[in-house]
């Protein structure tokens, strides 16, 4: 089964949409579109009435809504709506939800314990680069928590803050897709584009396409191919 990434040309590239219950790895540098195609992710699936949840680590719900307010594709509604959770694993609100569901395992399997529990079909998880604060080893840890990712019947994105597309991490190996983005700086000025590196069941050509920012979030023309 696939889901609409809800990012328009996107789905294009994938035969139709992101499989279910996978973990995908959104990677990039900063500003090149990974929170917003995320925030699009979310809003598709509160649209289709999947349970969501969205998980940061360094900015409020209001700092994500005031973010995202420059565009109509809806996201605000979606946050307000019954179908979308929001967890900041900082905030002492947040610290509260995930030691409800136990103490030991540290992160890793408390919120792998609230996935399962609220029976989850979408979830954000922002980001990777920050999840040094919760792991003692970040290079032991970080394999154990995405293979428990992986092994939940919900649909995973995690932002990783990767500049290089050829410098693999163990995020890379062990997702079920990479989606990279890319900024390309020239004499004519910024050029944007987007990537799928690794994509598990699906035929994929890995070339970059030309990606844009509208008032409806990112538009991917998938038959615009960007020569870095």
């Amino acid at each position: 089964m696939r889901v609409s990434s809800g990012v328009s040309g996107f789905d294009e590239l994938i035969e139709g949409g992101l499989l279910t219950e996978r973990l995908y790895v959104v990677s990039g540098p900063p500003g090149s579109g990974k929170t917003t195609f995320c925030s699009q992710f979310i809003t598709q699936g509160a649209r289709d009435g999947d349970d969501c949840l969205y998980v940061t680590m360094h900015e409020t719900k209001a700092e994500l809504l005031r973010d995202m307010s420059g565009y109509d594709f809806g996201f605000k509604r979606a946050m307000q709506s019954d179908n979308v959770d929001f967890l900041n694993l900082v905030t002492e609100s947040g610290k509260r939800t995930i030691t409800q569901f136990g103490t030991d395992g540290g992160l890793t399997n408390r919120l792998v314990a609230f996935i399962e529990s609220n029976d989850l079909d979408r979830v954000v998880i922002d980001s990777t680069m920050l999840l040094q604060h919760f792991f003692s080893d970040m290079s032991d840890e970080i394999t154990g928590f995405l293979s428990a990712l992986k092994q939940t019947d919900t649909t995973i994105l995690l932002i990783s803050e990767m500049t290089d597309p050829t410098s693999y991490s163990d995020e890379h190996y062990l997702a079920h897709g990479v989606i990279f983005f890319h900024n390309f700086l020239d004499n004519s000025g910024m050029t944007r584009g987007v990537q799928v590196i690794k994509m598990r069941g699906t035929a994929i050509d890995c070339d970059i396409r030309e990606l844009g920012f509208s008032d409806q979030g990112l538009r991917v023309h998938a038959d615009r191919k960007v020569q870095s």
